[in-house]
């Protein structure tokens, strides 16, 4: 079983072993030293260009064949392997540095979707759609196997399919191996707070111009500027392509990921004098019962306010959280003749999870299976398909029992802790001596009427998803095109209890349902150089619990609505690519509805509206990238959910001087009725910034700015997130003829005090909020060979 704090024993040992090379470790991203290099050594894969421009990167997979960004109807940022370094991008929340409207919740520490235009993303690789967490809840990405990141906003194409959330997507193209030279990286660092990391990146040619592969290893053994937190984990992505003539191509990787991490949830009571002034209201909450462990409706009798280290979260040594998962992916390429190619893209995923919180938070995979394959057959005007996916679920969950607010984070370790009482124990099911989790089911033991167990997002599911596709250009002048995209998907899911308690029959269901999408897209070009779109599209999508499961709701049935969520889009934008320059610009403006998963199963709908534009330029010596959006996001006139009114409700009033608090007590699990009110834990406006520039033959310097406006944090906006900025500089030296580079960055600059919310949604804005790092320096040295 993992044990978090084997993370400092290993952080240990890595620090003893990189002390004898300390002085070479210069944490640098693959810096802005002579770009001409960059293209031919550190990028690895003939099809990737180095930095290239924005406009000059092919999209694969998510529209069609390989199609320029001037040529597809949406709002997208394409994200090269060295932009990612340059940039020093290496989680999802840090994709704001260079795309618009991808403003993000920490996600508990480590967001596993990414967040665009307000909103939930799913996260693709090759064109398929991966697992990745419980919204947002899941396993920290490894960037380890990325070749390039492309970032859509907006609902999936039809050749996509249906998914659960439609923000946007993350499409990953993996690292594929060059068939021409071998060439390798090698990267070891070391930054602030015993953060460690190396990665060996190596491609080698079997066969000139016909076989290839590639391994990429990546470690990190990594401290943590919070308290009890680190991350430790081991990656390691293999690919082989296989070209034997010019009509066929294969690809295909094997991806391997054990992580242990921390669950952070932050700092809780977030009062306004916690956000402008790092002031923090002590005491322990007292439940009704009068018991001191934190529980629903306590109430905080204030002993006094201090000035709480932002390092403080709401973390606890005996945590448990760690994960391991394989990926599969394979794409074939046949050229059938008379421009007909057939594309055939299969996706395997096995995961397994464990977090076991002190809190009383479970959540245990046993087993995530999932198998996807789409064949696409693309003619010069038309690509027609089918798609088959099955997804097999068996997860165990308990969140009923969590209380963030009545916890002194100032008091003991004891005070974090929740021992369930019998009462609760007896609303469960033991999965383990010790250990208890939600049924998968209501039961009515005494005959009351009522059930008598909590539920969560324990499931023992399979779906089966089969769905056919039809997109075609249209040419309407010789400027003017339609493209024109329709889908179905039949679904067929069955959900079991499979933990039931004992003496009673465990509950099943199934359910069958048809969703469609549609898509519809009108191109003008009146020049070289600037292009005009307007896209509308109707999807239906699908709400799903953990891995993608599907739970049993308190009727013991399978929601239907979980198959009925409608999702509409109409976007306007241009796209700006003058010939012959270095320089890419676009602006888009969009309408966006979507629907919000709430703790309880539930849905919300959400309604978004909103401007983005960004632009990039590249010289010889120089690029920099800028990007600025406005987002509306609302209610849309739907309920709304979160963990407390109100943080007043976790105080009395006995401390007015402190806090008028209102004596309701906490948690109480609001519930706010139907409303058009803004949706909170989202800033209106954000903007960002990039760059380098080549000093010399041997010294680049860059770097990057984030600036969000301010937010409500909770849903009666009664704290509120001023302005911020995030302001990130490096500084790189080249040596050994070009083949050594030390860089170092520093991150927060001027050591902001930022916040950010904790998750999505919203739901924990009245009792949790994340204190952003504090200034902080990494160096990394890098060799090619």
């Amino acid at each position: 079983m993992r044990q978090p704090h084997c993370l400092y024993r290993c952080l240990a040992r890595v620090k003893a072993q990189a002390a004898c090379s300390a002085a070479l470790l210069a944490l640098s991203l693959p810096g802005f030293a002579q770009v001409d290099r960059i293209e031919s050594v550190l990028v690895v894969g003939e099809a990737l260009s180095g930095m290239g421009n924005l406009r000059q990167e092919d999209i694969d997979g998510a529209f069609g064949g390989e199609q320029n960004i001037v040529d597809i109807g949406r709002s997208i940022t394409p994200i090269t392997e060295a932009l990612l370094h340059e940039a020093a991008i290496d989680d999802l929340q840090q994709l704001q540095r260079v795309a618009p409207n991808t403003f993000q919740a920490k996600g508990f520490g480590a967001p596993s979707l990414p967040t665009l235009r307000g909103q939930l993303g799913e996260l693709f690789s090759s064109g398929m759609r991966r697992q990745a967490g419980n919204n947002g809840l899941g396993i920290p990405l490894s960037f380890n196997s990325v070749g390039q990141i492309d970032i859509v906003r907006g609902t999936p194409s039809v050749i996509l399919g249906t998914t659960q959330r439609t923000g946007g997507f993350v499409n990953i193209t993996p690292k594929r191996a060059n068939l021409t030279q071998a060439e390798g990286r090698l990267n070891l660092s070391a930054g602030e707070w015993e953060q460690y990391g190396g990665q060996l990146d190596y491609a080698w040619v079997i066969d000139p111009q016909r076989q290839g592969a590639r391994i990429s290893v990546e470690h990190k053994d990594e401290g943590s500027f919070y308290d009890y937190a680190g991350l430790n984990s081991t990656n390691v992505f293999a690919s082989y392509r296989l070209m034997p003539n010019e009509q066929l191509e294969w690809n295909v990787s094997l991806e391997y990921y054990d992580v242990e991490w921390t669950d952070n949830a932050g700092i809780n009571r977030p009062t306004q004098a916690l956000i402008d002034q790092g002031w923090y209201i002590q005491g322990q909450g007292v439940q009704p019962n009068g018991s001191t462990v934190p529980g629903a409706l306590a109430v905080v009798s204030p002993t006094g306010q201090v000035k709480i280290p932002r390092s403080r979260v709401l973390t606890h040594p005996d945590d448990i959280n760690g994960a391991e998962t394989v990926l599969l992916h394979s794409v074939l390429t046949v050229d059938l003749g008379s421009s007909v190619r057939l594309v055939n893209r299969t996706y395997v995923e096995h995961l397994e999870r464990e977090e076991i919180a002190q809190n009383s938070f479970v959540e245990i995979i046993d087993g995530a299976d999932t198998f996807e394959n789409r064949i696409e057959l693309q003619f010069p005007r038309t690509i027609v398909g089918a798609a088959i996916r099955y997804n097999d679920v068996l997860g165990y969950s308990q969140f009923s029992t969590e209380a963030d607010l009545p916890i002194d984070l100032t008091g003991s370790l004891s005070q974090r802790e929740i021992p369930l009482s019998a009462e609760q124990q007896a609303r469960l099911v033991p999965l383990r001596p010790g250990l208890y989790v939600s049924p998968g089911a209501q039961y009515d033991r005494d005959g009351d009427g009522s059930g008598d167990y909590n539920l969560s997002d324990t499931t023992d599911s399979t779906s089966l998803q089969t769905g056919l596709f039809l997109q075609h250009k249209q040419p309407l002048g010789s400027n003017l095109q339609l493209t024109l995209g329709v889908r179905g998907d039949w679904y067929d899911v069955t959900a079991r209890d499979p933990i039931a308690p004992v003496g009673v029959t465990p509950a099943r269901d199934s359910h069958h349902d048809f969703l469609k999408a549609g898509e519809a897209t009108l191109h003008y070009r009146p020049g070289e150089s600037v292009t005009l779109y307007a896209t509308g599209s109707y999807s239906e999508s699908t709400s799903n619990s953990m891995a993608g499961g599907t739970v049993l709701g308190s009727n013991n049935q399978i929601d239907p609505l979980n198959f009925a969520t409608e999702n509409t889009l109409y976007e306007l934008g241009v796209k700006y690519a003058p010939v012959g320059s270095g320089w890419y610009a676009d602006m888009a403006v969009f309408d966006q509805t979507r629907s919000l998963r709430n703790r309880d199963g539930s849905n919300s709908g959400i309604v978004t509206q909103g401007v983005e534009a960004q632009a990039f330029y590249r010289s010889d010596n120089a690029w920099v990238s800028v990007g600025g959006s406005w987002l509306k996001a609302k209610f849309d006139h739907s309920a709304a959910f979160q963990v407390a009114e109100q943080v007043a409700d976790a105080f009395d009033n006995s401390r007015p001087d402190l806090i008028a608090g209102t004596g309701a007590g906490a948690p109480n699990f609001a519930a706010f009725a139907p409303s058009t009110q803004r949706l909170q834990g989202l800033p209106e406006w954000t903007a960002s910034a990039a760059g380098g520039y080549q000093l010399s033959e041997y010294w680049s310097v860059g770097g990057s700015a984030v600036v969000t406006g301010a937010y409500p944090l909770d849903y009666l906006q009664t704290v509120v997130i001023s302005e911020q900025f995030t302001l990130n500089a490096n500084v790189a030296y080249e040596f050994n003829q070009g083949s050594s580079r030390l860089r170092l960055d520093v991150f927060n600059l001027t050591d902001e005090k930022n916040w950010t919310p904790v998750f999505e949604g919203g739901y924990f804005g009245s009792s949790l909020v994340f204190p952003e790092l504090s200034r902080h320096a990494q160096v990394q040295f890098t060799q090619y060979f």
